[in-house]
């Protein structure tokens, strides 16, 4: 058998596929377009690995999506592909529309003619399964419940818009044509291998170069963290136990402000890569410019998941970024490809010119 994994060179994609391969014996088709924020280093230990097809392609290719869908038969497609950095969809929307939503829309297209074709018991066990965000809920209150699956979207930037539009067409695919779609939507993910443009890897890299620790506001927007692995585990039980037509929430239920995050990778640091002296890394933390419509608080109920798969999240926060810095310090190689002139130069727009805060 075989499934079809969209955005599979991608960070919470690539975790995915070589999760899944250590676990599971079918093909594997990975199709990524390989945008700046996938790699193929990411998927080098599956190198010569038969069970593991990649093709190079764009989900927006409507005849290649069919000919993988003709000639693979996969049984589910994972969609993890998507264009998913906020502070970029603020600098230029265009890509997120067309990654998200048009990318979106021609996948389902070709996956509803696909599953129109496979005989009844085929088409009973095909999943769909959407890989969405918390953010397409916007912004919770200090004294706010978690986010639960029948909380209104409220999207407050272009990257959750374009997920909220992608989601919502994910939803009426089943309620049109029944085609036997799932959608997560889970918290802020971390973990190795992550593009450093998110928070985490970001902070680790500029540590570790002594730069400047850049903290959005006041820092105190507050996150639900999941560790990667656990994320992946969740999407591999809800192939195998969600509902068709349903939504997921995924989260770890435990909550840290950014500058917590950052305090606690800089007092991380401090024991195993110590700067010299007396230094420390929390002294080169910046509080910088907020970025506009950013959400003060994201929370996760995962509740439904839990009664519904027997998912639970497994890894403990401070083990989670231990595991991550321990990754990101043992592959400095990777660190050092993955920081082009085109990453240099994003950095140096978006944070270049914010003034101290």
């Amino acid at each position: 058998m075989t499934i079809l994994v969209t955005g599979g060179a991608g960070f919470i994609g690539s975790n995915f596929v070589r999760r899944w391969l250590h676990r599971h014996d079918e093909l594997v088709v990975n199709l990524d377009k390989l945008s700046y924020a996938g790699n193929l280093e990411n998927l080098a230990a599956l190198s010569g690995n038969r069970r593991h097809e990649f093709v190079r392609g764009d989900i927006c290719n409507r005849e290649l999506v069919r000919s993988l869908l003709s000639t693979r038969r996969p049984r589910a497609i994972f969609h993890f592909a998507a264009e998913t950095h906020v502070d970029r969809s603020i600098a230029e929307t265009a890509p997120f529309v067309e990654t998200n939503v048009v990318g979106t829309c021609t996948l389902l297209d070709e996956a509803k003619r696909h599953w129109d074709q496979l005989p009844p018991s085929d088409q009973n066990s095909f999943r769909f399964l959407q890989v969405s965000t918390d953010e397409v809920y916007g912004s919770l209150a200090a004294d706010d419940p978690p986010f639960s699956e029948s909380t209104p979207y409220a999207p407050n930037s272009p990257y959750a818009a374009s997920k909220a539009a992608a989601d919502h067409f994910v939803r009426a695919y089943w309620g049109t044509y029944r085609l036997p779609t799932l959608c997560s939507n889970c918290s802020n993910n971390y973990g190795p291998y992550q593009f450093p443009e998110k928070l985490i890897p970001l902070t680790l890299v500029n540590a570790l170069a002594g730069r400047r620790l850049p903290v959005y506001g006041d820092g105190l927007q507050r996150r639900d963290w999941l560790f990667v692995h656990d994320h992946c585990d969740a999407l591999e039980l809800l192939l195998e136990r969600g509902r068709p037509g349903e939504t997921y929430n995924v989260g770890s239920g435990v909550e840290q402000t950014n500058l917590q995050v950052v305090g606690a990778l800089c007092r991380l640091l401090d024991q195993v890569r110590p700067l010299p002296g007396s230094a420390r890394y929390e002294d080169l933390i910046e509080f910088v410019t907020d970025r506009p419509g950013h959400d003060r608080r994201y929370a996760i109920d995962s509740a439904k998941i839990r009664r519904d798969t027997g998912w639970q999240s497994l890894t403990s926060f401070d083990i989670g970024l231990r595991e991550t810095a321990s990754w990101y310090l043992s592959n400095s190689r990777w660190l050092t490809e993955v920081q082009t002139g085109d990453y240099r130069d994003w950095i140096n727009r978006n944070y270049g010119e914010r003034a101290s805060a």
